[in-house]
Order: C-alpha cells, then sequence, then structure tokens
C-alpha cells in the first residue's frame, strides 16, 4: 500500500485563499519600503557553506540546511577523513559535513546581502538602500509560529554610520503596522549597552555567550534566567545580581530628552563604562527622534528594553523587536539591528549597515487569528456568468460566447470575471460561486442575450436576481 503524500515538517502548502492574503502582505510590506526609497534585489536560495558559517553564532551554525554536493558525495570526502571512519576514530561532526556538502540552503538574507555588497562594490551607490522578500530555511524543531521553511520581508541601509537610519527604520516599521491594522511594541536596545552590561560584571570575555543566555530570556523568564547563567558555569555575582541589575535599570525614567542620560546611563557612569553609556544615549536619541517626527505616539509603542539581546552574532549597534500588542502570539515578528563590519569577513572593511526582517508568516499567523484580513482579500472573482442547463447546444454556444465577450469588456474595464465552461444545473453553478466567494452571479439565457441584458443575483441573498442592461450591471460591480 502506497504511502500517504505528505510534506517535510515545518513546510506548508497554501491555498489560493491563503496566497492572496500571504500577498497582501507582502505587498502591504512592499509599497512601505519603496516610499522610504528602498530598491528590490533577489539572491540564490543557497549559498557556498562557507559563505553562511560563522556568522550566526554556535546555535545558528548548528541550524543551517546543508545541501549534500551532487553526484556521489562520498568520493569527495578526503582520504584522512574515510581512513579514520574505516579505523573507527571520532571525526568532528562538522568536520565530516563540510567535506560532504559545500552548499547549504540561505539562513537569513542579510548575510548574503552583505555578500552581494561586497561583490558588487564597484557597481554600487552608497548608503545603499535595498529590501528583499525571499524564503529562507532553518532546521528548527517546528513549533506553532516557528517553521523551517519561511519568508522573510528586509529592508538593509548599508554604507552609513548616522542613527537617522535607525529612526527611519522604526517609523517604517510602525507604518507598515499601521497599514495592516495591527497594535505592536517596538522594543529598542543598542549592543554597546549589552557589552557595557558584560564589563560591569567582570565576563566581557564571554560577551557572546552572555548576550545569547540573555535572548532566552522570553523563554525562561527573571525567574529562570539564573539558572541559564549558573548552567553555563558564570559566577554566582551574575547570578545573583544580573536579575536585580536588569529590573533597576528598566525602571521608568524621566522624560527622554536628546541627549540626556537616564538611569542606566548614570549606573554606568558609576564605574565610568563609557562603551555602555554611549550605546545608552544612542537609544535615547532614536526614541527621541522617532517620537520628534511621530508625535501621536503613545509610550508604549516605542520603548527601551534592556534585556533585548537578540542572539546573532553579527549585530553591534541598536537592536530592535517587535512583538504583537493583540492576539496570542508572542513571538517576535519583526527585527533587525545595526552591523558595523559584516563585509568586512568577504573583504570589504569599515561599510556599516543597519536593516530589519519582517516575519511575513508569524504576521500572517497573527492576522489570521484576529480576523484582520477583509473579505476582499481573500476574495476570488467579481463576477460568474452561468448559462441555465436547458438551453440546446446552439443555443448554448452562442449564448457562451456572447458571455466571453461580455467577460473580457468587463475585464477590460478592471473587473475580474469567470465564465462556467460546463452544463450544469444553475444549483452548482451557484455552489461554484458560493465555495469560491465570488458576490455576483450573471445569469444568461437566450433571452436574455436577445435582449442584451442579464440578470443579476447577489450571491446569499434570498432573491431571484434583477434584470438589468449592461451599464446598469457596470456601475452595480462599481458599487
Amino acid at each position: 500500500m502506497a504511502n500517504k503524500p505528505s510534506i517535510p515538517k515545518g513546510t506548508r502548502d497554501f491555498s489560493p485563499q491563503e496566497m492572496l492574503r500571504r500577498k497582501y502582505i507582502f505587498n502591504t510590506i512592499e509599497k512601505v519600503f519603496q516610499k522610504y526609497g528602498y530598491l528590490p534585489l533577489e539572491t540564490p536560495a543557497m549559498e557556498n557553506l562557507e559563505t553562511l558559517t560563522g556568522k550566526y553564532g554556535e546555535e545558528g551554525d548548528r541550524l543551517i540546511f546543508k545541501i549534500l554536493n551532487s553526484g556521489n558525495a562520498w568520493d569527495g570526502v578526503s582520504d584522512n577523513v574515510k581512513n579514520a571512519i574505516k579505523a573507527g576514530d571520532a571525526v568532528p561532526s562538522g568536520r565530516l559535513a563540510a567535506e560532504l556538502s559545500e552548499k547549504a540552503l540561505r539562513y537569513d538574507l542579510t548575510v548574503p546581502f552583505a555578500r552581494y555588497v561586497v561583490q558588487h562594490q564597484n557597481e554600487i551607490a552608497f548608503p545603499f538602500k535595498r529590501y528583499q522578500i525571499q524564503p529562507v530555511w532553518r532546521a528548527d524543531r517546528p513549533q506553532k509560529g516557528r517553521y523551517r521553511e519561511f519568508y522573510q520581508c528586509d529592508a538593509d541601509v548599508i554604507g552609513s554610520r548616522s542613527l537617522v537610519n535607525e529612526v527611519e527604520l522604526v517609523l517604517l516599521m510602525l507604518d507598515v503596522f499601521d497599514a495592516l491594522g495591527l497594535a505592536v511594541e517596538i522594543r529598542v536596545n543598542e549592543r554597546k549597552i549589552l557589552h557595557g552590561i558584560t564589563q560591569y560584571f567582570g565576563v566581557e570575555d564571554r560577551a557572546m555567550e552572555f548576550i545569547t543566555i540573555l535572548d532566552k530570556l522570553d523563554k525562561v523568564n527573571f525567574e529562570g534566567l539564573p539558572e541559564e547563567y549558573r548552567k553555563a558555569g558564570f559566577s554566582e555575582f551574575v547570578v545573583q545580581e544580573l536579575v536585580p541589575f536588569l529590573k533597576q535599570v528598566q525602571q521608568p525614567t524621566e522624560e527622554i530628552v536628546w541627549g540626556k542620560p537616564t538611569a542606566l546611563n548614570k549606573k554606568f557612569a558609576e564605574k565610568g563604562l563609557a562603551y555602555g553609556s554611549v550605546g545608552d544615549l544612542n537609544v535615547v536619541a532614536i526614541i527621541d527622534g522617532v517620537k520628534r517626527a511621530r508625535p501621536d505616539l503613545t509610550e508604549s509603542q516605542v520603548v527601551h528594553d534592556i534585556t533585548l539581546a537578540r542572539g546573532l552574532n553579527y549585530y553591534t549597534g541598536a537592536i530592535f523587536e517587535v512583538k504583537a500588542l493583540e492576539g496570542s502570539l508572542r513571538s517576535s515578528i519583526c527585527g533587525g539591528g545595526r552591523y558595523d563590519d559584516l563585509t568586512g569577513i568577504f573583504g570589504l572593511k569599515n561599510m556599516s549597515g543597519v536593516g530589519i526582517s519582517f516575519g511575513a508568516d508569524r504576521i500572517y499567523d497573527v492576522l489570521l487569528e484576529l480576523n484582520k484580513f477583509s473579505s476582499h482579500v481573500g476574495g476570488s472573482s467579481d463576477l460568474l456568468f452561468v448559462i441555465p442547463l436547458d438551453e440546446d447546444g446552439p443555443i448554448r454556444n452562442s449564448v457562451t460566447n456572447w458571455c466571453i465577450g461580455l467577460s473580457m469588456k468587463l475585464r477590460r474595464l478592471g473587473f475580474s470575471v469567470e465564465v462556467y465552461p460546463d452544463p450544469s444545473k444553475l444549483a452548482k453553478q451557484f455552489t461554484y460561486a458560493e465555495k469560491k466567494g465570488i458576490p455576483y452571479v450573471a445569469i444568461v439565457g437566450e433571452s436574455e442575450m436577445k435582449e442584451g441584458k442579464v440578470t443579476l443575483k447577489r450571491m446569499g441573498a434570498n432573491e431571484k436576481g434583477d434584470l438589468m442592461t449592461i451599464e446598469e450591471l457596470i456601475n452595480k460591480l462599481k458599487g
């Protein structure tokens, strides 16, 4: 017995209605990208493995989907590794994977973008603003809101260190979620602050490990955070004092004014940690710039969250994360940050960039749960022409051809129109329209054709329909 057809875990099929809704999300985001001067770009689904590894941290590297070399991949494995395996010696899994796989599916869109910038640096006008809407893949454990294949919608600007870029990206995010009708909170922090905290606690030599654990805060909460640091071998000073420190500096401060030190800045000043203080002032400047441009914002819409870490290795400056204030999904639906030298890995030094990424799949789940897709987004055609079954062959052909001609006229006016192709009872044709969400059917028989009219019926309405001229039909559809 044949196995039931299936798809890999963590991937999804999308029905026509789902695709229409997804395209609505993509189109909404794309229009806002273009308003801010970003230009479209695409990169291949697969990259050289060496392009991706070492950019996302140890955990990120484990989640990269590697592609087995074509042909007999074993033939490409070095003799040293083959001999070690035959002898029963341990071979690091990473080394074996590297010899079996030279390529991988992209993990995100930012690293491929940095690779593109380096390859095409002589063709690009800097600062370079690009957007990219493409799928990425991660060998993660599938769960609600987390998939192995999903789309990201990225906007990055590279070749400028100005905080104007950060301010505009926050404004861009606000514009997108305003257009989608979704209430969100944008959290802002600075990697310099986090590195300042590692100095404060004397663990700067383990800075990335410290930050990666802090990034788990949403999962383990303040109560579970000390144990995470204890398991990782951090000192009891960190285990006992970090959470009280974070809670203290998270307390609300006075109204933000450009350049004015916050409580966190003062805390750092006690130890002379200028690095963290600079990051603190950067956050103040970003939030202040956003509020000057959008005085309508409430205090809860754009906030400084000192616990925001974002685990990717390449962030060096401001970092962002967006969460919906509605619905049950509490995961990030958008995030990003500044990276000062990501292109340096590929040979182009001192090229600072900053970018954000919208998680389209999570945004879809939130909008669906909250029923925020308007009825026309998941809809189909505007009108279906149906022909009664009792019309005979020659007459049916004439009526059908007349309907096809009329449908072309309506399509040129911008309407989406179908002609039901098969001889069927009206009930069956009405069921077709109902299942596809078509709001109107135009019933056309020999008598309607001779008069140059149609009988228009609104689906879902308990009525026989109204006989009307073509001009009346057009006006009805416009209405």
